[in-house]
């Protein structure tokens, strides 16, 4: 069966970021079905061009059996009107553009929630033609957006809360990642068995993927990698760094871009116990994931993670096999559950430091044994292959193709 994915942040390996409906789709290949997916080029962490058009307005390119049509849209490089107008865009490619691609007749179509401008197209595309439509939640707009402070009056919200509405009645199936994002959803009117959980994952690694030295040598080396937004709150990560710059053994390497990444940058000006990285592809990356002794990550109290979270890095840090420190005052988190690390809840620097300095004080069986822990709870419960299996179903359900 053909399926069509719009996603317009979709990735590959080679661009750094998550690759959730590239890993997906490739499973879905193996099992005999075509794939496209429907996204734009333009980076939304690096906030640069990674295809070369010329004067095309689009480009079709085969990634590992996977069909990848790259739309092309207009630059930005802040959340204000330029990015709004490259979400539609998008959306206006994706409606007029792909009817006339010598594309496989979709028999599904799943629309991503980067944003409801790009679901809405899925939407349009299922109607034209008459194939079932899914649509996926990753983030939960509008309400995102008022939970980072803007009103709900906005003209802007209240356009995303009607378009949400209508296509929550319109979708055949509704995919959430958040575990709890059924609660909202069915608040909206929405029935509980048209909703499923598919979270995010990981593919496995093996567990020697490299041997390579790329961290500080001789030095107990804590990693971030991922987005360095307001939310993710590097912040206290940079203090924590400050407050052990005396302990010459502990470094801290930051693996990414996004819009705080120049003024954390500037905070560490003169500190030697910290490296930061551009975004790297995921072979690379993961060289630094199992060069390192312990991966960070920290999210600030936001109400929007009420319902949850499913974020890549997690499960990334996982595959490889190594401790990780959660700084975090969300419940029911994938690091205690798996037993995989610590748990910091509170934005409280010495509790940061003093774990820091309780794993480096490990040994490597130790370190090793924690690590396992989550290992093995992503190969139970969150690998590619299972949540690829849970798509089947789905497809299977609304009585789509041969699965």
């Amino acid at each position: 069966m053909n399926i069509w994915i719009l996603n317009h942040h979709a990735l590959t390996p080679d661009m750094g970021g998550g690759t959730r409906h590239y890993d997906m789709a490739k499973e879905l290949v193996k099992s005999g079905h075509n794939v496209v997916i429907v996204a734009s080029s333009f980076h939304y962490s690096k906030l640069k061009e990674m295809r070369e058009y010329g004067e095309s307005k689009y480009l079709v390119e085969d990634i590992d059996g996977v069909e990848f049509v790259w739309l092309k849209t207009p630059p930005y490089t802040s959340n204000g009107i330029k990015r709004v107008i490259n979400m539609l865009s998008y959306t206006q490619k994706a409606l007029f553009l792909l009817p006339k691609l010598k594309l496989p007749k979709p028999d599904l179509i799943i629309g991503s929630s980067v944003h409801l401008f790009a679901v809405y197209a899925a939407f349009k595309l299922a109607k034209r033609y008459k194939t079932p439509f899914v649509m996926e939640i990753r983030d939960l707009w509008p309400q995102t957006l008022i939970d980072m402070g803007m009103s709900k009056y906005h003209p802007f919200i209240v356009i995303l809360a009607f378009l949400e509405r209508y296509l929550y009645k319109r979708a055949d199936k509704i995919i959430t990642l958040l575990p709890k994002a059924h609660v909202y959803i069915e608040s909206l009117g929405v029935l509980d068995k048209k909703i499923v959980w598919i979270p995010n994952g990981a593919t496995i690694k093996e567990l020697e993927h490299s041997k390579q030295t790329v961290l500080a040598p001789n030095k107990f080396n804590v990693v971030y990698a991922g987005a360095m937004g307001v939310a993710n709150d590097l912040d206290l990560l940079i203090d924590t760094a400050h407050y052990l710059k005396d302990r010459e053994n502990i470094h801290f390497t930051l693996i990414g871009d996004g819009v705080e990444r120049h003024r954390l940058a500037k905070r560490c000006e003169g500190l030697q116990s910290v490296l930061f990285v551009d975004t790297l592809p995921k072979d690379e990356l993961l060289s630094y994931l199992f060069d390192a002794d312990l991966l960070y990550v920290g999210l600030r109290d936001l109400p929007l993670y009420r319902y949850g979270i499913s974020m890549n890095k997690i499960y990334e840090y996982l595959s490889c096999a190594k401790p990780i420190l959660f700084v975090s005052d969300i419940d029911e988190n994938i690091i205690e559950l798996a037993s995989a690390g610590t748990v910091v809840k509170g934005r409280d620097v010495d509790k940061i430091a003093n774990s820091i300095e309780d794993y480096s004080h490990m040994s490597r069986a130790e370190l090793k044994e924690i690590g396992k822990n989550g290992y093995n709870y992503l190969l139970k419960n969150h690998t590619i292959s299972i949540l690829t299996d849970r798509l089947k179903s789905i497809i299977k359900e609304l009585k789509v193709g041969n699965v």
